[in-house]
């Protein structure tokens, strides 16, 4: 243990140097949805960004960022530290990678960066071309994810649980009210097949799994026109 048994336990405390007040970045957001990121490894480690509009975009500014590095035992963790532009990039790459349609250059979600401190009003008189540019692509993704719903829907027989809230949110935003899955987010109680007991939409007459024909009578109502 050595003549300090402490001294070990002080020299392992995580004490952030100094900060730089001037290194700044802005992280600016036209997603109509809150956002939440996590970086367990850094201190800070919760950056959220509340919901934003194109007319009102909303704004996180961050500042540096830091993480310890284990050097050697009863030595003092070295900090590593992270600059401004690169905690921003990170969060929006981070966040826009684990998103369903996103190719992070022309579907995605409204989201970028900028170095230095901005405010709202002064980003939609400077760089009204970054938020344009940013619309148009959170455009393409939502058309995208539209897209996706409908397979989804089609696929799953009507099935509710296989539209996840991006996609309503997107058809709202695109004001694609007529779709018959938006209409259908309400909660529903699911049905087995009496085939083989695959869960379905009781309003559709045929299993999306085994193909059978649940409701004859249904079916024929519809039109349908089944191979004997």
């Amino acid at each position: 243990m050595g003549q300090f048994p402490l001294m070990s336990e002080i020299n392992r405390r995580t004490i952030r140097a100094p900060i730089n007040p001037m290194d700044v970045s802005t992280v600016v957001s036209i997603l109509p949805k809150k956002i939440e990121e996590k970086k367990v490894t850094l201190q800070p480690g919760i950056f959220q960004i509340e919901a934003g509009t194109f007319e009102n975009p909303a704004i996180l500014v961050v500042g540096t960022a830091s993480w310890w590095k284990d050097v050697g035992e009863n030595q003092p963790l070295l900090e590593i530290t992270h600059s401004s532009v690169v905690v921003a990039k990170s969060i929006v790459d981070d966040y826009c990678n684990g998103i369903v349609g996103c190719d992070m250059a022309d579907h995605m979600p409204g989201l970028f960066w900028l170095p230095g401190k901005w405010d709202a009003e002064k980003i939609k008189k400077e760089r009204a071309g970054d938020l344009n540019i940013a619309n148009i692509k959170q455009r393409n993704w939502f058309a995208h994810l539209v897209r996706l719903a409908d397979a989804m829907w089609s696929r799953s027989n009507g099935n509710s649980v296989s539209i996840d809230d991006t996609m309503k949110l997107a058809a709202r935003q695109l004001n694609m009210m007529n779709k018959d899955w938006l209409r259908d987010s309400q909660t529903m109680e699911l049905v087995r097949c009496v085939a083989c007991g695959y869960l379905k939409n009781p309003a559709y007459p045929v299993c999306s799994n085994c193909k059978a024909i649940s409701d004859v009578a249904q079916a024929e109502k519809l039109g349908l026109v089944f191979a004997k």
